[in-house]
């Protein structure tokens, strides 16, 4: 891989943004993992002095349904790549008054509703990454100043309930989450977010708002949800844009540290083809 090929920072665009046209000098990079192919060729770029990979998460064309989705893939490629820093992109539900269509949401909390695989450690080894605060809260904080900064309505904190999908909620099951407390609802966070902490990697989420969901007594349907993807489309890549300068690359934070005392099986009862295949993750620790 040369040097053209990595990238410190990664943006995993979700509904709506598909154009890494904020990228110069770009070029189209294929990654192979251990885990199978990511949702389509990587554009690496550059922002500023930055160099910035862009990872369509649905596909091009939005082919992927997020049930469908090889987030091992995806995470481990942005991590094969170099990336120490991922912007996440996603189009969410409300179920709060307060959180408008159009509005942002950087969330600090996931509640997990799927069935999806969420971890690389398998294959005879064994470990216990912590998660209790899935997003980064460094690079969250960045991301809200950035967006209030720039004038959006945008919320800092709040939990992101990520269903499995591709199916809207059901009327119950909106009312439920509203009754849990539950600020807004999606199908992606999860299992970005673990997966990144496994790979040592920051994450944040910036959650643009779409419809209320079906609480409010309106169906949610996908017309809406594009026709609102669309609008928000500008102060996402406005806020990226602003962003990715401001990112201290080289500031530890515990998300880079996750694996240190995470991993509980004995060395010499690890597989070789384990040991090889996760070599990327663990190679500091194993």
């Amino acid at each position: 891989m040369n040097e053209k090929e990595k990238a410190e920072i990664g943006i995993i665009g979700g509904s709506g943004v598909y154009d890494p046209s904020m990228l110069s000098e770009i070029e189209s990079v294929e990654v192979d993992t251990p885990f199978g192919k990511p949702s389509g060729a990587i554009t690496v770029g550059v922002v500023g002095d930055r160099r910035v990979a862009f990872l369509p998460r649905h596909g091009v064309g939005h082919h992927i349904s997020p049930s469908e989705l090889n987030s091992r893939a995806n995470i481990c490629a942005l991590k094969k790549l170099g990336v120490k820093q991922i912007i996440s992109a996603a189009a969410v539900g409300s179920l709060k008054e307060g959180i408008k269509p159009l509005d942002i949401v950087i969330p600090d909390q996931i509640y997990d509703r799927t069935k999806r695989l969420g971890t690389f450690f398998e294959y005879g080894i064994v470990a216990h990454v912590g998660i209790a605060d899935p997003f980064c809260h460094r690079l969250s904080t960045l991301l809200f100043d950035v967006a209030n900064d720039k004038g959006f309505s945008v919320h800092k904190n709040g939990t992101y309930v990520c269903i499995e999908g591709p199916q809207f909620s059901t009327r119950a099951e909106s009312f439920s989450y509203r009754q849990l407390g539950f600020d807004i609802i999606g199908m992606t966070a999860i299992p970005e977010a673990k997966l990144a902490r496994e790979a040592e990697i920051c994450y944040g989420t910036i959650a643009t708002v779409t419809d209320y969901d079906v609480w409010k007594d309106e169906e949610v349907g996908i017309e809406m949800v594009i026709a609102n993807v669309q609008k928000n489309e500008i102060a996402m890549k406005e806020i990226i844009a602003n962003v990715i300068p401001k990112i201290e690359i080289d500031k530890s934070c515990g998300c880079q540290s996750a694996l240190e005392s995470a991993i509980v099986t004995d060395r010499s009862v690890i597989p070789e083809h384990t040991r090889n295949k996760l070599d990327l993750l663990i190679h500091k620790y194993i």
